[in-house]
């Protein structure tokens, strides 16, 4: 939301909303001029604009309730972002369940630094950039489109980004992966005309997507461009070579070497995200010579395996991975602390995904040494009856030889119980969507005062 406002605030519109607590967001929003009230009141709404609304918005909020009293326009976000999509000349989306936010992030900073001054709106902050978006008149426009909430049908790219389908937002996907395949069947069929769908032919899901669109015609020209690890596949990624402060491989178009591209972002995951980000710009006819070189500088987004702190030889990150795939992707490239004992903090979010995905769960916490699991964070979900922390650490705690444990109360509460068990060399993982990116602030407040 903070991201479409500043792009709006760029193209000179006048701007306003609320929040329900000050933060990072509102006070970069406020400094391009918009005016932002810290409480949701019907008082907030002016006489005459076009409300926006994200799904966490229920029809009960006030100022939604005084939008309708006014007979005003109440846009979904989405609606907002396809308003501004199609004013743009060569539209660029990344998709699927999950490296959303990485891949479009990094496909801006590489246009970026290589000159070519894209437009954007991405899920997250882009690092050196420091900006969730940006609004230019040049030719590109990339932005990040979620599937959460059935939303990503109303875009039209010209190029769109598949970078894997898997089960997840349940609650709203009631036939799972099934349900999934449907609504990406019906986004891809928006494409615009000769668009390109780049696909990761690796990944189950998107291959079913792939082969529904083997048996029924895609429109407007367009076609599938496939992309995987080692694979024989238009795009692919061969001799890879991870170490512990980058990772390096070679790309190959069509079996014929194009580059080795060097990322200092860790784990497989990142490999497949940097091969959908350099072949969606080699099919958008960017000069790769000027931006091969900034995939070597791109550290990766807020909260993606980021660095938080670090006190008495104690390193603590934080991961907004709450999905089961992306916690072992996250694990996984944790392996590259060698002789370090890694400590994975979870906390579990929503209880509806827990639940839906418990299985899932169970499987995604070998690459470490210790689990810690919190409460779970509700996300304005009511409790669901056995569907708990304790439960979980307990079953976790019968199917895997790690030390489990569940530790209680706010994040200050978990920070103080995890910090005594803490050594010298120790590597912390804060895992989930939630509160638990606080943890690093707290472990480090908390090492200072004992100081």
């Amino acid at each position: 939301m903070s991201g479409l406002a500043k792009f709006l605030l760029q193209k000179g519109f006048e701007v306003s909303g609320s929040d329900i607590s000050d933060s990072k967001y509102v006070q970069e929003v406020k400094k391009l001029g918009a005016k932002v009230y810290l409480k949701h009141d019907a008082d907030n709404v002016p006489d005459d604009c076009t409300v926006i609304v994200s799904t966490a918005i229920k029809a009960s909020n006030p100022e939604v309730i005084r939008a309708k009293e006014l007979k005003l326009k109440i846009w979904h976000r989405s609606d907002l972002l396809v308003e501004i999509a199609k004013h743009e000349r060569y539209f660029i989306g990344f998709s699927g369940t999950h490296g959303k936010t990485t891949t479009s992030g990094l496909c801006a900073y590489v246009m970026e630094k290589a000159g070519y001054k894209p437009s954007y709106v991405v899920g997250g902050i882009i690092p050196e950039l420091n900006s969730n978006s940006n609004a230019t008149n040049e030719k590109y426009f990339i932005a990040e489109l979620d599937e959460s909430d059935g939303t990503i049908v109303k875009y039209s790219a010209n190029l769109v980004v598949v970078n894997n389908l898997e089960p997840d937002h349940l609650d709203f996907y009631k036939n799972g992966l099934d349900s999934i395949l449907e609504t990406f069947e019906k986004f891809i069929s928006n494409i615009r005309p000769d668009g390109i769908i780049l696909a990761n032919t690796d990944n189950d899901g998107v291959k079913r997507l792939v082969k529904y669109f083997t048996k029924h015609e895609l429109v407007n020209n367009a076609r599938f461009i496939t992309y995987s690890i080692g694979g024989n596949t238009d795009y692919s990624a061969k001799n890879i070579n991870y170490t512990e402060s980058y990772t390096d491989f070679d790309i190959y178009y069509k079996g014929e070497f194009m580059t080795n591209l060097k990322i200092c972002l860790k784990g497989v995951h990142n490999v497949y995200n940097s091969l959908a980000v350099w072949a969606s710009l080699h099919q958008s006819g960017i000069d790769m010579e000027l931006v091969n070189p900034h995939f070597a500088t791109f550290i990766g987004m807020g909260r993606r395996f980021q660095k938080v702190g670090e006190f008495n030889g104690i390193s603590v990150y934080d991961d907004y991975a709450h999905h089961p795939t992306e916690i072992k992707a996250t694990l996984s490239a944790s392996k590259a602390f060698k002789n370090k004992n890694v400590i994975a903090v979870f906390q579990p979010h929503r209880y509806t995904r827990l639940q839906n995905l418990w299985n899932e769960f169970m499987t995604a916490f070998s690459d470490v040494n210790r689990i810690v699991v919190t409460d779970v964070y509700a996300a304005s979900e009511e409790p669901i009856d056995g569907i708990n922390s304790a439960a979980f650490t307990n079953e976790l705690k019968e199917k895997l030889d790690i030390p489990c444990e569940n530790l209680t109360g706010d994040m200050h509460e978990v920070a103080k119980k995890l910090l005594p068990t803490l050594n010298p060399g120790d590597v912390v993982i804060g895992l989930g969507a939630g509160t638990i990116t606080n943890l690093g602030k707290e472990l480090l407040s908390l090492s200072e005062a004992k100081v």
